[in-house]
């Protein structure tokens, strides 16, 4: 084979290499607290 395609073969196993041996990111975890419950306001009349 000619050096050329030697060196890119070289090139694509280190890329695959590097590209898979990383260390997978720490998951973050996001607290979603539930909104207060309120109650419905209560019809008093018109001038209540």
């Amino acid at each position: 084979m000619s050096k050329s395609i030697k060196l890119l073969s070289l090139f694509a196993v280190v890329g695959t290499v590097a590209a898979c041996g990383q260390q997978a990111a720490e998951e973050e975890f996001v607290v979603v607290e539930p909104a207060p419950i309120t109650q419905e306001p209560v019809y008093t009349g018109k001038y209540k």
